[in-house]
């Protein structure tokens, strides 16, 4: 049986056994690695963390073929239990068993490598106290969903675990409302209309999501234009009808029309800080991908009633669209 843990962490597994040939990767891999359970291994797989001789494995479902060897890495121990940080919260609504919150772009959802503090938690725990549900576990209590870390906007936090169970099967039956407001370079065409391509990690860097041809999971991204700026940017709204890692992001960088400020995605093809014109030298400059959670619905997972939130664009992307000549959307 091959396995070796080498000096970075990471443990190699090859299939060997015929028995072994089309089984699951994730099952496969828990078999194989007994100290491990398959919900971690599930985990580390969609997290980029389980990789072949091609690059990142990332859908548990794969099934091995002959001869793979495949790379398990490991990431370093992380402290079991956030600390309680009294941060600000901008709370929009909260009851017994949920709160929505909007969150400022550079606030982190929960703690993770890099960002061990000050994140969304920290200030939850200080908020909620014991109340928050256990089901996303000790890193992440209540979080449901999430948003990146430069993306600002509303999301919505479970405070038991009935709530979190009813929250998420929305999420899962696609039965939420989520629209985002985002500034992208160019003008899309249609102006409005659906991309759609599976996203999962990128054979070229691991710490990317791509449109992939095969493997990932499907993805649809509804889009329309709102306004435009001539031929150099536009203001459209995006409505998620699923909920991949950095989707928005993605999928309209796929297209050809990255976000305004985006420097993981498509930054590099938008315009010099050194341009003449004010309006091409102030997207240029734009300190963050201008992406915007502005609206927030689901059923209420224990009355039953529909709700829905809408939140105001932060100031600075408020201020984006006064030098481009474009108006805010008002909410309902």
């Amino acid at each position: 049986m091959t396995q070796s843990k080498s000096h970075d962490d990471s443990i190699e597994v090859a299939v060997e056994t015929e028995a072994e040939i089309g089984h699951r990767l994730d099952r496969f891999l828990a078999g194989r690695l007994g100290r491990m359970s398959r919900s971690r291994i599930k985990a580390l797989i969609e997290q980029g963390m389980v990789g072949d001789a091609d690059g990142p494995v990332d859908d548990p479902a794969a099934k091995v073929r002959a001869g793979q060897i495949f790379r398990v890495t490991l990431p370093p121990p992380e402290e079991a239990q956030p600390d309680a940080q009294n941060i600000p919260l901008t709370v929009v609504y909260e009851d017994a068993d949920l709160i929505v919150l909007d969150k400022p772009a550079g606030m982190v959802v929960h703690p993770a490598p890099g960002n061990p503090d000050s994140t969304l938690v920290n200030a939850l725990l200080a908020h909620c106290g014991d109340s928050l549900s256990g089901i996303g576990g000790v890193r992440r209590p209540g979080i449901v969903h999430r948003i990146d870390k430069d993306t600002s906007g509303l999301l919505v936090v479970a405070k038991n675990d009935r709530a979190h169970a009813g929250l998420t099967a929305q999420f899962a039956d696609h039965s939420i409302d989520r629209a985002y407001l985002a500034v992208v370079w160019g003008v899309p065409l249609p102006p409005a209309g659906a991309i759609e391509g599976n996203i999962g990690r990128s054979n070229r860097d691991r710490k990317k999501m791509a449109v992939v041809a095969s493997g990932g999971k499907t993805a649809l991204t509804r889009y329309r234009v709102l306004e435009r700026c001539g031929d150099t940017a536009s203001l459209i709204e995006c409505r998620l009808q699923t909920g991949r890692t950095h989707q928005i992001r993605v999928h309209l960088t796929a297209k050809g029309h990255p976000l305004v400020g985006d420097s993981v995605y498509g930054r590099s093809r938008g315009a010099s800080r050194q341009s003449n014109d004010i309006v091409k030298r102030t997207l240029g400059a734009f300190p963050r991908q201008a992406l915007h959670a502005r609206e927030l619905g689901f059923e209420h997972p224990n009355t039953g009633k529909r709700l829905i939130f809408y939140s105001d664009l932060p100031g600075d992307m408020a201020e984006l669209l006064r030098v481009m000549g474009v108006n805010e959307p008002k909410g309902n």
